[in-house]
């Protein structure tokens, strides 16, 4: 089992990342124009999501992943179209 830091480390894994990132974007936009509400498709991303982490890495890996995760929001690592002054 790979550590989850580690897929942050690889180059390689960084750009299979994006490739993943823009399924997942390209399925949103489908689901939005179908009429399904943000808020529920969000919170049917994140339970998938995290539920398919743990199958994977286990409970306490992800535990340990999640903890950071209201820092990364606050750095604005999630925010898709930031602006900089």
């Amino acid at each position: 089992m790979k550590r989850l830091a580690a897929y942050d480390e690889d180059p390689l894994i960084r750009i299979k990342k994006q490739e993943a990132l823009q399924y997942i974007l390209d399925a949103w936009e489908e689901a939005l124009s179908d009429g399904i509400d943000p808020y529920l498709l969000a919170n049917a991303a994140i339970f998938a999501a995290l539920s398919d982490m743990i199958t994977v890495h286990g409970e306490e890996a992800v535990g340990q992943m999640t903890d950071s995760l209201s820092q990364r929001i606050d750095l604005g690592e999630f925010t898709l179209n930031r602006v900089t002054q």
